[in-house]
């Protein structure tokens, strides 16, 4: 099966940044949102992500033009997936919202298409049922920033079909990815390590081990990862983390999980990282400040 149109629902962080690879990558695009705001800031990030690699010499104007005339963004979810080969969905992290919109994307698209689903964390399987066409259900999860994280999670679901995954496997190195296939299970591969370490750098400022920055700068320097915990944690959501924490006891039936109470108590405030300005760290100013609990 060969793909030539994608439809990628959510124009936010993830969904802007899918769509804006698989332009790239010679795909026709549509992407959907429910808002003309959401769809406006969605193209207003392409564009600048792209404008950032014109200065770094990675691309021209001519290929960026090319780029975002390949993206079209639409409102109408039934103009978004019926002449789509795949459909990649990018919406919030919420069970009954993705088992809603499958359910009406499944009536929508063109029967051959494979649905894809950008979860980083809920059952493949779950998702697949509600559709006529469990066998050409996926989980296709990507990292963020999309056009720089160089890995796609592969989800196999409990009927995908081996097909369904060399065409998303093809599809993902056409787009520049590495790809890893693990099978379904809460979190997949890479959030069942993370979630639990973040959590637990979360739980040390909240014992009064360390502080923000002290946290985020011992494990920058003593185990090289690229940002501290905190700062990823600001940067990926702390309602995002706090949902995937919550999941994982209820899956797992495991306390290991649990979200700590400062990071509860933060979501409830509104303090939700980078997108709410404020989080672990405050972005107010011109630098990101460390907070203080």
């Amino acid at each position: 099966m060969e793909i030539k149109k994608i439809a990628v629902l959510g124009a936010g962080q993830m969904g802007n940044g899918i769509a804006h690879v698989c332009a790239q990558a010679g795909y026709e695009v549509k992407m959907r949102d429910i808002e003309q705001r959401f769809l406006d800031k969605g193209m207003a990030t392409i564009k600048k992500n792209l404008e950032r690699g014109l200065k770094k010499g990675k691309t021209t104007e001519e290929e960026i033009e090319a780029t975002l005339g390949r993206i079209d963004g639409v409102l109408d979810l039934e103009e978004a997936v019926k002449e789509a080969d795949l459909v990649i969905e990018a919406i919030p992290e919420v069970v009954q919202l993705k088992l809603d919109t499958w359910k009406e994307v499944d009536g929508l698209a063109p029967p051959h298409a494979i649905l894809a689903s950008n979860t980083s964390s809920i059952s493949i399987t779950q998702m697949a049922a509600v559709t006529n066409r469990p066998e050409k259900f996926i989980g296709m999860h990507f990292f963020n920033p999309v056009p720089v994280m160089r890995l796609v999670e592969i989800i196999k679901g409990q009927a995908t079909a081996d097909e369904t995954v060399e065409v998303i496997r093809r599809v993902s190195e056409r787009l520049g990815k590495q790809t890893v296939l693990v099978n379904e299970a809460p979190g997949f591969a890479v959030n069942r390590l993370l979630v639990p370490a973040i959590n637990e750098a979360i739980f040390a400022v909240q014992e009064g081990v360390a502080t923000v920055e002290d946290m985020d700068l011992a494990i920058k320097l003593g185990l090289n990862w690229p940002m501290g915990p905190l700062t990823l944690a600001d940067f990926v959501g702390l309602d995002t983390l706090l949902y995937i924490s919550d999941y994982f006891v209820d899956e797992f039936k495991d306390s290991k999980y649990r979200a700590p109470a400062l990071l509860r108590k933060m979501v409830r405030a509104g303090w939700l990282g980078r997108k709410a300005g404020r989080g672990f760290y405050d972005y107010s100013g011109d630098e990101p400040k460390p907070m203080r609990f």
